[in-house]
């Protein structure tokens, strides 16, 4: 077996030296027919090039097809990276939309503020609401203005149309504001036309009850309220809302102001009420009643009395 396999071996070696060497002189010969730049070669290159290149399109179609699947795969490719562009730039736009929506809205509401006549004597300081109190027995916001822009507790807050609130509770940088909803708010109001003077009481709902009224029957629904100015708690002519008949047959007010949208508010400088400390001064002191000057005894002279005598 070992002379059998060393047998093929001796066949096998020439036989592969004669085929490198017949490819050899092929592919030189190749070349050569190739290189020559004579007519006769031309002629016979193209006739070489008529007779096998048409057979060979059975041969080109995969490679055609497998360049072209390339190709089209880096199109899509293409495609998908730009449609991810797309939809990145999208989404930034759709920021910006939202970003230009709220600048719209606030400048809107700035604008609403600027619009509210006010009284001339009475100057403000506009906030911004941080947060809500989020709590449904309790209606407060927290606005980003405090003791080091001169607020002060009592002082009222409005939005761009009407009457918000109070100030109850100043910090350096914050302040919190009790919204007339609230069931501690009690303000003093005047109904127009009919000049009935109440109370305005918040109970927790975003129409509140009006309390105390004088002659219910002059008031009807759609009458104007406004603040009446009465104990000094706030300046007098603030719009507040409309009146409103309630589900329960109970005279309500309708707020112009939208609680719903609260984002700037105006802080009103008002004049603060006089705080009485020493409640005895409050009764004058009684003055001793002031009694006539007695007048001095008339003194007579005796010789004139001899001589009456």
């Amino acid at each position: 077996m070992a002379r059998d396999r060393h047998n093929n071996e001796d066949y096998i070696n020439p036989l592969r030296r004669l085929l490198v060497g017949v490819l050899v002189l092929f592919m030189f010969a190749v070349f050569l027919i190739w290189r020559i730049d004579s007519p006769r070669v031309e002629r016979f290159r193209a006739a070489v090039i008529d007779r096998v290149v048409p057979s060979f399109d059975w041969a080109m179609a995969p490679v055609t097809g497998t360049v072209n699947l390339i190709a089209d795969f880096q199109s899509y490719r293409r495609i998908a990276e730009q449609n991810r562009d797309l939809r990145r730039e999208l989404q930034q736009m759709r920021a910006w939309r939202e970003a230009a929506l709220q600048l719209e809205q606030e400048n809107a509401k700035l604008r609403d503020l600027n619009n509210v006549r006010l009284d001339p004597q009475i100057t403000h300081v506009t906030g911004v609401v941080l947060a809500d109190s989020g709590s449904p027995f309790r209606q407060s916001v927290l606005l980003n203005v405090g003791a080091r822009d001169g607020i002060l507790d009592g002082w009222p807050t409005m939005d761009g149309i009407g009457l918000v609130g109070r100030i109850s509770g100043v910090g350096e940088t914050t302040s919190r504001v009790i919204l007339l909803t609230d069931t501690s708010s009690r303000i003093p109001v005047t109904i127009q036309p009919s000049g009935q003077r109440a109370v305005l009481a918040g109970d927790n709902t975003i129409n509140p009850p009006i309390e105390f009224l004088e002659v219910p029957d002059a008031v009807r629904p759609g009458d104007r309220v406004i603040s009446s100015g009465d104990g000094g708690l706030f300046p007098a002519d603030l719009l507040v809302g409309r009146v409103a008949l309630g589900n329960d047959r109970r005279l309500r007010v309708r707020l112009s102001a939208d609680y719903e949208r609260l984002e700037f508010l105006r802080v009103l400088r008002s004049q603060q009420a006089e705080r009485i400390s020493d409640t005895g001064a409050l009764i004058a002191p009684v003055e001793p009643p002031v009694l006539p000057a007695a007048e001095p005894p008339i003194e007579v002279d005796p010789e004139e009395e001899a001589t009456d005598g």
